[in-house]
């Protein structure tokens, strides 16, 4: 319903630097309540779901009502995605029907693949190679507790996966200090790890004592992820020393804070007196969420600008 010259959302450094400051800027109006604008009025959101979700659902369909839209739920069953329908035929029908689609699924190529042929913003909710709108999220949770994340160091203690890969690309664009543990095998993914090493200073390591040593910001999550559970015994064995309990937060700056992106499993990457404690703020990084969603669909969908 709107023509080429559209943007989308796939990663975070499909937004420029001033544009993503510009867009937490947005997003903290919103928080704040002083944003009143209903830029999706008459407007729809198609959500795809190939994936489960609390809060990618919740938040973006919460979000697409507050700025006077309307959200459609669709999972497999209720798209022919799940029979078979090639994305691209799927991207050119949607787009004849609603201003925006959103999508949690798996590869990374079909949300690049539904971007080219879709008319309308795509926006990638979650694949297993990027989780962008979680660490926006994460990074306004930052600037809210911290003032900001200039000059701060990030420790990533876990599996190099989607959340991995886009705090490095969040690196990528702001410069600042990334350091990651994992086990051997569970490395992020190279070619990005690459490309951010030119603007940023990140560290890859088996020590998570040694990645948590001073940080401002500790981040984790569940060793298995969605379609992971097979390997679940495998990993606690991989993933041990792995835990964030008091021990390890203890090495981190005094004033630091610690984000899950959630579901958490307490015990296992995260024990319960840390996500559950005075560091902890995956609750205000659970709503920010809602925030950082709705600032992004009021550029992509709604026609605000980012100056």
């Amino acid at each position: 319903m709107t023509d080429a010259t559209h943007r989308d959302f796939l990663a975070i450094p499909d937004f420029s630097r001033a544009e993503l400051l510009a867009l937490f800027d947005l997003a903290e109006r919103m928080r704040r309540g002083e944003y009143r604008k209903t830029p999706l009025g008459g407007k729809t959101l198609a959500m795809i779901f190939m994936k489960a979700s609390t809060r990618t659902r919740v938040s973006f369909e919460v979000g697409t009502y507050q700025l006077g839209g309307h959200a459609l739920f669709l999972s497999p069953r209720d798209v022919q995605l799940g029979r078979g329908e090639p994305i691209a035929d799927t991207a050119r029908v949607l787009s004849r029907y609603v201003d925006g689609i959103m999508i949690r699924t798996f590869a990374h190529q079909d949300v690049e693949e539904l971007a080219r042929y879709a008319s309308v913003p795509v926006i990638n909710g979650l694949t297993d190679m990027l989780h962008p709108c979680q660490i926006l999220a994460d990074l306004l949770t930052v600037r809210q507790h911290l003032g900001g994340f200039e000059g701060k160091t990030v420790a990533w203690i876990g599996d190099g996966n989607n959340m991995a890969n886009s705090w490095i690309n969040a690196a990528y664009r702001f410069g600042f200090d990334l350091r990651i543990a994992c086990p051997e095998g569970y490395e992020p993914a190279d070619h990005l790890l690459e490309r951010a090493r030119k603007e940023a200073n990140i560290v890859l390591t088996r020590d998570p004592k040694e990645a948590i040593q001073g940080a401002d910001v500790v981040n984790t999550d569940v060793w298995a992820s969605m379609g992971q559970e097979g390997e679940q015994k495998k990993r606690e064995r991989d993933f041990a020393g792995y835990t964030v309990d008091r021990g390890m937060m203890a090495r981190a700056s005094n004033d630091a804070i610690f984000l899950h992106c959630l579901p958490a499993h307490r015990g296992e990457e995260v024990t319960a007196d840390v996500i559950d404690g005075p560091q902890s703020r995956v609750w205000d990084e659970a709503e920010n969420r809602l925030h950082i969603q709705k600032a992004i669909m009021a550029v992509l969908m709604g026609g605000e600008t980012l100056t």
